[in-house]
């Protein structure tokens, strides 16, 4: 490597950094001045928009809908009274509620339906997702034959997994790509 084409500057600035441990450890009993790091997040990869099932069907009914939001994505809970259920978790041009064929209003630039193969005895109370990254809206669409339908209504079709747990289903969608 010729060193005579690298700046005077950039040379002094790479030895001053290069120098900094080795004045720590060179005063053992003084403090080394505060430096300041940048928090970086590292987020999950590997995440897809292309549909994700499991077949499996349960009766255990699913009870609510909660959602928080994290730094790399937003999260939809499904809670069920029981064992976890399969699920069918895709985007389409439109959700529908279970029975009738009707389809469901939804806020955002895609949508995302779920299809929790756990009855539901009462209709799930949609939470409220302003100030979301990626929500927008989500919406209860009925419970028929043994299986719930949701409408996730987000700000773009961006990536998701599902992740099923003994009491529940999570959905994950990706603030980004």
């Amino acid at each position: 490597m010729n060193i005579n084409h690298i700046p005077t500057k950039t040379i002094l600035a790479a030895l001053a950094v290069a120098a900094l441990p080795v004045a720590a450890l060179a005063a053992p009993g003084s403090s080394p001045a505060p430096q300041t790091v940048a928090a970086t997040t590292a987020c999950p990869s590997g995440w897809g928009s292309l549909p994700e099932a499991n077949a499996r069907m349960v009766q255990s009914p699913a009870v609510g809908v909660r959602t928080g939001r994290h730094a790399c994505f937003d999260r939809l809970v499904v809670d069920l009274q029981g064992r976890a259920p399969g699920y069918d978790v895709r985007y389409v041009s439109n959700v529908t509620q279970d029975g009738s064929g009707f389809v469901v209003p939804l806020r955002g630039g895609a949508k995302l339906q779920l299809i929790v193969r756990a009855p539901s005895s009462k209709p799930l109370k949609a939470p409220d997702v302003r100030g979301y990254d990626t929500f927008r809206q989500v919406a209860y669409a009925g419970s028929f034959e043994g299986q719930t339908t949701l409408g996730l209504g987000v700000r773009a079709r961006l990536p998701f997994r599902v992740i099923t747990l003994s009491d529940r289903l999570v959905i994950d969608v990706a603030h980004h790509w």
